[in-house]
């Protein structure tokens, strides 16, 4: 009966020295000075510079740097200072000096034109933040703040007057640590803006525009209004006046190009049921497709309107009548021309006896 009761006391003699070694550990541990320190606010305390500092971790010793900027700190200077708050016996690594960093948020210039161009998106006339030009007063530079400011910039105050241009926008950043929040106010100008095609060189009337005549530039969209040409428009339309390099081209600036040129000899088409003739001539004034324009027959030197209908070809088009029973007779070339061309009026009708008697060309046609 006496062994049971010595060994239970043995156990808690065994349980009590433990938890002593264990307290007297953690009492003695030794200090250690660390060589680079990073802090998030504007104070480094001693628990920042120091493992182990114990109820002395919370006493603030030095104001930080800068946001997101690096200082130094003597060794000799810092364990003066320790002793001053009665922390002593620290290990110092053989470092003679440590660094200590500012943790910070930063938002680049270009991060803040973004947020004042989607603060004033669609407002008082402008159109989507990606169109919109900005322009500081005061170039807002890098912004660096404590990186317990992670709240995203909300635009608590938004000015736009549409007749200046001119915008006043302040931001608001919360802070994670219950503190105000940052404000930050930009003022400036801002357009919106549109995609325009830009004369790289000037050109000549009726030129035509290659691909490397024209280059994108974005322009106030109140400057060029709506009948602005994008590149891929302009592209292969031929101007019709001359102009300057750096004009943005409109669609009034350019036509499709001309496919017959003044003089130019062309190939004057005659087509109606059952007839294709075609003959030589000479247009009288330049056109492009679909214009109508005065030819003249080289053959019979009659003049006729005709229609552009490709580089070089002009065509007299007429409907065709609608068919009527005819006796299998096989008719003359001539009678079929005459026949084809005697309900259809004066004017083509003549036209194609022009050119058949001027020895039009009449290819053979499919069945």
């Amino acid at each position: 009966m006496i062994a049971r009761p010595l060994l239970i006391a043995a156990a808690l003699f065994a349980l009590t020295s433990g938890a002593f070694a264990q307290s007297r550990t953690e009492v003695i541990a030794t200090p250690t000075l660390r060589a680079n320190v990073v802090v998030t606010s504007d104070i480094v305390r001693i628990g920042d510079v120091i493992d182990n500092a114990g109820p002395a971790g919370k006493i603030a010793i030095y104001r930080a740097p800068d946001p997101g900027t690096t200082g130094t700190l003597p060794v000799a200077q810092v364990i003066a200072t320790l002793r001053g708050h009665q922390v002593i016996g620290v290990d110092t690594q053989n470092l003679r000096e440590i660094s200590v960093t500012r943790q910070a948020r930063s938002f680049e210039a270009s991060e803040i034109e973004q947020a004042v161009a989607r603060a004033l998106e669609r407002r008082n006339g402008l159109g989507d933040a990606a169109n919109i030009s900005v322009n500081f007063e005061r170039a807002p530079g890098e912004v660096r703040l404590d990186a317990a400011n992670s709240g995203a910039l909300n635009p608590v105050a938004v000015r736009y007057d549409q007749r200046n241009g001119r915008f006043d926008v302040t931001f608001e950043i919360s802070n994670e640590a219950g503190l105000a929040p940052v404000k930050l106010r930009y003022s400036g100008t801002a357009v919106e803006t549109v995609e325009a095609a830009v004369l790289a060189r000037s050109v000549d009337r009726n030129e035509v525009l290659k691909s490397s005549d024209v280059v994108v530039e974005r322009r106030p969209k109140a400057e060029l209004g709506p009948d602005v040409l994008t590149r891929d428009r302009a592209v292969g339309m031929q101007a019709r006046r001359q102009m300057r390099a750096g004009q943005a081209l409109k669609g009034a600036d350019v036509a499709k190009p001309d496919l017959v040129q003044r003089d130019q000899g062309v190939t004057l088409i005659y087509e109606t049921a059952g007839i294709h003739l075609t003959v030589l001539g000479k247009a009288l004034e330049a056109g492009t497709e679909g214009d109508v324009v005065n030819v003249m027959n080289l053959q019979s030197k009659r003049t006729v309107s005709a229609v552009v209908v490709g580089r070089g070809r002009v065509a007299i088009a007429v409907a065709p009548r609608p068919e009527v029973a005819q006796p299998n007779v096989q008719p003359k070339l001539q009678d079929k021309v005459s026949d084809s061309t005697s309900s259809l009026g004066a004017a083509p009708a003549a036209a194609a006896a022009s050119l058949a008697s001027a020895g039009a060309k009449i290819p053979a046609k499919p069945e």
